[in-house]
This record gives C-alpha cells, structure tokens and sequence, in this order.
C-alpha cells in the first residue's frame, strides 16, 4: 500500500448530491489508482441541521455506488481505523488541543469572544469602505497553491480570521486542517468552489508548522440547462432518485467519473477495474462539466443490456416490488417462469428499470388501456382490421415454439397477400399490449401464448 490518503468528508445536513458521489468517486479512484487509503470523515458539527437519517443515506449510497472507505465510521463492512473518531462532533478535544497549540506559540488570540489566527507581516489600518469601519491588514507574500488540476494559483490573505467562534465552536477552516492533518490525509481532492478557502487552510498548515498536503480542485459540474452549478433542486441531482428508478450503480459510476475526466481516448463505457487503472488527477479536466440526463439514461441503458439474465430477473422484480402502481402489483403475483419469460424479452430494449410497469405492465393483465392516439394512427392507414383478421385465422395452425417460427408464419401470410411483416405488425402489437412501442411483436405472441394472443385480437376487432 502507498503512503497516499485521501478522504471525503460529506455534511449530513442532506439528500446526497451528485455533485458529493462524484468528489466520493474521484478520491475513491485515486486511493484505488495509487494502492492508497481512502477515508471517510463526517463534518458533523452543525448541530440544528444534521440529522442521522441523512447520515445513513450517506453510507448507503456510498456503498450502493460500490465507494468503500478503507478508514472511518463502520458500515456495512467498511470503515475503521485508528486516526479516528471520524465524526467531527467527537473530536472536540482534539480541536482544543490544536488551538492551544497555536496560542502558545502566538499564532492564536482572543477577540470578541472569539479566537482569531494572526497572519504573519507587517500591520496597517485602513478604513473598509465596504464595512464602513477601520480594519488591520496584514503585509505579506501571496499564498502560492500549486494545484494538480488548476495549475498554478496565487492568492492574498491579508487579513486575521476567526477559528473559534465567540460560542466556543471551531470553524470549517480550522477543523478541516487539524483532522487532515491528524489523519495524515497526502492529497484533498475536492470541487473547484473550494478553491477560494485554500489559501487559509494553507496559513493554517504553517501555523502548525506542517507542510500542506497537495491540493487537486476538481471542476463543478453545471446543470443540464442554463448557467449555474447544479444544485440539489435541480432534476436528476439526488443519488436516491437513480436508486428509486431502478439505475444500475455501475453505470451511474462510469457516468460520473466522465463529468471532469477523460482517460485519453473516445471511450466512455468502461469496466471499473480499467477506469482505475486509467484513473489519475493529470487526466481531470479544468473546465466544468455539462450534466447530460440523456446521456446517463444511454450509458444506464447500455450496461442494463449487458446484465447476466439472472441478476436482471431479480433486479426487475425488487423494483417492481417497491412500486404502488397495478402492473407493478400483478407482476410480482404473476407465476415465476413467466415472470422471468417477460423481464428476458423486454431487456434487450429497455432504457430503466423505471420503464417496467409501463413497458410490460399489459403482459401480466387483461385489464390494459388502449391508447386513443396510437389507435387512431394505427387504424389511419390501408385496412389494418382486415389484416388482423387474416393473422388471427392462421393462429390455429401457427408454431408458437419461438419467435422465428412465428415471424416465418408471418411473413408467409404477408407474401400470400403481397403485404409486408409491418402491415399486421403494428395492428397486431396495438391489439396485444394498447400501444406502439414494447418488444418484438413474435416475442410477445411466444411469451403470451396461442389463447390470450388469440383473446386479445378478439378483443380490438370487437371495437
């Protein structure tokens, strides 16, 4: 293992943003990448807004991504270790232990009740326009952040600042510093907005006579529309909304770490093993990147085909069996096989989970609506009725033993008529499911059977 640490250190004042699992991520990566640690830390200080249900929706997200922590609060196999608490709601002591230090050697004072860390250089007052009061500025070089990402970055700090407020609460600078270093974090992998903080956190590190860990800001990630960093109010910015839609992790993982990172090439679908091996902080781009709903529902789409057959059955019927909707109830009563028989045939097309009730909701009850719409448009064309008529009188004698035996039936009666396949198939898939989009039409006339295909064009020929 390498002497890399890195940590994430989320507030639990929240729903998860995708903004956090993909900071989450790109340390995750980088800890894989270099054989480092990564640590999972809880800035829990914020005692009116944390709330432990957003604390577990934090591990569990977490570890629905597949992000393990190698140090920090235990959960579900991960955590440990010994640099802890990682909750900074249990490392008060700690905190009074690092701003005595900085007291003693007259980096620290008190003012208004609240300790201040001084700045080394030369003093001067001048009058804050701004404030409309007298303030001391302080002489001296700028900060020099050499960042992995964003290069070179200078930055004044020309005034003392607060680290303990007059109610005895340490500040977000402060705490940060002491439990990096305490935990000997190597590299603090976090957004851009961030970037603006660095030059106190780096005051802070010399105060303490520590050399500050190197610095990698990454680009924020901008909302589908219009200008602005995508906040958790926007559509598709919450990690448990891809987990109540059916998203598979792996693909919201391969997703996420192309927001701001390029391995080099024009891939994009990607196995996790070859996204760490590729992964490093030379790759993370400056610019901030674009979200694409389109793109993710692609990328979700892609890896949903690609499933093994029986992690697809069981993932379809866990999250048939979270929803309230009819089909999603008579799916789960509906006998096993063909259960299965169902979720197999819809895969190859199937862009989400979420799609099920909808997609394949007609296959489990002969209670389904008939589009009008899609009725209308079907019926418009040449004599769609009396095609269906001549498709129900070969089902008697038609192989239902797989769907290119039906599809060979078909077509023979369409060469017969000189028609083509499409003139009974759109009539034929209105007919079985109410609508003009779903599986292969021989696929649907296999899985449903002879009797209720046979049922069911009685059923639209009858209107």
């Amino acid at each position: 293992m390498s002497n890399v640490r890195v940590r994430f250190a989320p507030s639990p004042t929240g729903f998860f943003h995708i903004g956090s699992a993909r900071t989450a991520l790109f340390n995750w990566l980088y800890a894989r990448h270099t054989g480092g640690t990564f640590i999972l830390r809880i800035e829990d200080t914020d005692k009116e807004r944390n709330s432990e249900a957003f604390l577990s929706l934090i591990y569990e997200s977490l570890t629905w991504l597949g992000l393990n922590w190698d140090e920090g609060p235990r959960f579900s196999g991960s955590g440990g270790g010994d640099r802890g608490p990682y909750r900074q709601s249990e490392r008060g002591d700690i905190y009074r232990e690092y701003v005595q230090r900085l007291r003693d050697s007259g980096r620290a004072y008190e003012k208004d009740g609240a300790i201040w860390f001084r700045l080394e250089g030369e003093r001067h007052e001048v009058f804050d326009e701004h404030r409309k009061k007298t303030v001391t500025k302080v002489k001296g070089a700028p900060v020099v952040i050499e960042d992995r990402i964003r290069g070179r970055v200078e930055r004044m700090e020309d005034e003392d600042f607060v680290i303990v407020r007059s109610d005895g609460n340490p500040v977000f600078h402060l705490v940060n510093v002491v439990d990096d270093i305490a935990m000997g974090v190597t590299h603090i992998i976090r957004g851009e907005d961030h970037l603006s903080n660095t030059s106190k956190h780096v005051r802070l590190y010399e105060g303490f006579g520590v050399t500050p860990p190197a610095f990698a800001h990454i680009p924020l990630i901008l909302k589908q529309n219009g200008p602005g960093k995508m906040s958790k109010r926007d559509q598709g910015a919450l990690i448990e909304e891809y987990q109540r839609r059916g998203y598979l992790p792996e693909a919201l993982v391969n997703f996420l770490c192309l927001l701001g990172w390029n391995p080099g090439d024009d891939r994009e679908k990607m196995p996790i093993e070859e996204i760490i091996r590729l992964f490093d902080l030379p790759g993370v781009n400056q610019s901030n990147a674009r979200f694409d709903d389109r793109k993710l529902a692609h990328m979700n789409m892609a890896y949903l085909l690609e499933l093994p057959a029986d992690r697809f059955v069981a993932l379809a019927r866990e999250n048939l069996a979270r929803r309230e909707e009819p089909a999603a109830r008579a799916a789960i009563a509906a006998d096993a096989a063909f259960f299965r028989e169902v979720m197999l045939l819809c895969q190859p097309k199937l862009k989400g989970l979420e799609e099920l009730p909808a997609y394949a909701g007609y296959f489990f009850t002969e209670d389904f609506a008939i589009d009008p719409k899609v009725r209308e448009k079907v019926l418009a064309k040449g004599d769609p009725a009396a095609r269906l008529r001549e498709l129900r009188a070969e089902l008697a004698a038609m192989d239902f033993s797989s769907d290119t035996a039906i599809e060979e039936a078909i077509k023979a009666l369409a060469n017969r008529g000189g028609f083509g396949f499409g003139d009974y198939q759109g009539v034929a898939r209105l007919a079985l499911s109410g609508t003009n989009v779903g599986p292969s039409i021989t696929g649907m006339m296999r899985v449903l059977g002879r009797d209720r295909v046979l049922a069911r064009f009685d059923r639209l020929l009858a209107t």
